[in-house]
Order: C-alpha cells, then structure tokens, then sequence
C-alpha cells in the first residue's frame, strides 16, 4: 500500500552535505500499524513530512521513490499533492493547539478535507464531521463543534485532530508523536482510539515515536532509526526480545521500569 525506496533527504543549507534521510527503505500493508522509532533528529519526522508532501521544497531536497497505491508521491506537482493530501492521506501532529487555527471553530476544521475534496452540502459535510468527532468519542460532539479550540482540553484537542484526520476515510494516517504531549491516562485512550480505528476502517497507519514502550503497545511492526539511517526493523516482539543493533538496546534499556526510573 505504501512503499518507500531509497529516500532521501537533504537540507540544502547544509554545508556538508549532511542527509537528514539517508536512502531508507520500508512499506506498510494496508490495515498495518507501522512504528517509526528514534531520537530527536534521526529523521523520522522528515520522512513523515515527505509522505505527506509537506516538505518545503525552498529549504529540502527529497529523491528516491514513495508509492502509495502505485502513484510515487514525490513525483506529484503541489496541485496534484493537495489531491490526495487530507483525502488519501491524514496526518495527526503531535501538538494540536498548534496545528489547529485558534480563531477558527473545531467543527470547520474537523470538515475541511471534506470541503476541499468532495461536493458535499454543508449540512452532509456538518453530518460528517459529527459522525467522525463521535467515532473518536469526542463528548457530546454537537457543542464541541461549535467550540474554539481554547475551550478544549489536549486530549479533546487530539481527538478534535484525529477526527479531521479520519473524515475523509483515508487509506493512511500519519501519526507524529500523537501522545507525547498527553498525560499517561489520555495517553492510553488515544492508543486506544488509533487502535480502533485501524481496526473499524482497516486505515494504515505510520506511528511515529521516541518512546519505544509507546510503540509495542500498538504497532505490529517497527523501523528503528538513528541518523537518518533505518538501523533495524521487525516484528515488533521480536525487537523487544531479541534486539540485534546496539541503537536499539540502548533504546530498550532506557525504558523506564518500576525498578528503574528515569530522570
């Protein structure tokens, strides 16, 4: 369903070339949740902005090929990106009071793929929303749809987020470190949430972390990557149990324990 081969991807005011993506490989199956996993700067986020067709073309050059159902993402021009972008492709990003727009309602921006993508009436597309803000177990959806996104909670908000993401039905979800900035009750709810809508709708999903303990509670597969570079990849368990690059045990190391904390 998507298929990523040798990308690559580089600042171009970098002065030593360096490649914050350096000729990965990975595909994910429809229905699959696929866990990206690596420290800050190894390159995970830039190859979800890729998938997404939201690098800054000024500032980044991407080579290599991103199929999603046979169509290679990286060779669209930007009319053809937004085709797909919000239908095709939903993106859920780790911080929704920034990616929302403040001055705008949550019902409006939950519809917005749909305003863009299909000739829908206002009132279907206000259905829609409404159906996809319950499916996510947003509270009483039809006052959170006329709320600012002041007046939510973060865990609302990412729910908000996640709703817009999934109104369109798209064959895959883009999710950026979606928990990190939740506490670990809400945390859990909207692994959950995912979870379920993998499992209702049969929608991929690219799961993007640092926290590997995050990942195994909801990936079937996993991508390690350090330094731009996909060090290892597996089953998810088998990782856990038997991990074979040095990257990856220091990861598994570092998760905290009842009998070990981190500070």
């Amino acid at each position: 369903m998507l298929d990523v081969k040798d990308l690559y991807i580089h600042f171009l005011d970098e002065p030593d070339g360096k490649y914050a993506v350096n000729g990965i490989n990975f595909s994910i199956d429809r229905g699959e949740i696929l866990g990206l996993v690596g420290e800050s700067g190894s390159g995970k986020t830039m190859t979800a902005m890729a998938v997404a067709g939201l690098t800054d073309l000024s500032r980044v050059q991407c080579s290599g090929s991103i199929f999603l159902d046979g169509t290679d993402i990286l060779s669209l021009s930007p009319q053809e990106l937004r085709k797909i972008r919000g239908r095709d492709i939903g993106v859920v990003f780790q911080e929704p009071m920034t990616s929302l727009n403040p001055v705008k309602k949550i019902g409006p921006q939950v519809e917005e793929s749909l305003f863009i993508h299909t000739k829908l009436s206002s009132a279907e597309r206000r259905a829609a929303a409404l159906e996809a803000m319950a499916s996510v177990e947003l509270p009483d959806p039809e006052t959170v749809y006329g709320k600012y996104p002041h007046e939510l909670s973060g865990g609302m908000l990412q729910r908000a987020m996640i709703a817009a993401a999934i109104v369109s039905k798209p064959k895959i979800i883009l999710a950026d470190e979606p928990t990190t900035a939740l506490d670990v009750i809400i945390q859990a709810q909207i692994l959950k949430l995912l979870k379920k809508i993998n499992l209702q709708y049969g929608t991929s999903i690219l799961f993007i972390s640092h926290n590997l303990n995050v990942v195994r509670k909801i990936c079937s597969r996993v991508c390690v990557m350090q330094s731009g570079n996909i060090v290892e990849s597996g089953i998810t368990e088998d990782i856990f149990r038997c991990p074979e690059h040095p990257y990856t045990k220091k990861l598994i190391a570092a998760i905290p324990t009842r009998d070990r904390k981190i500070t």
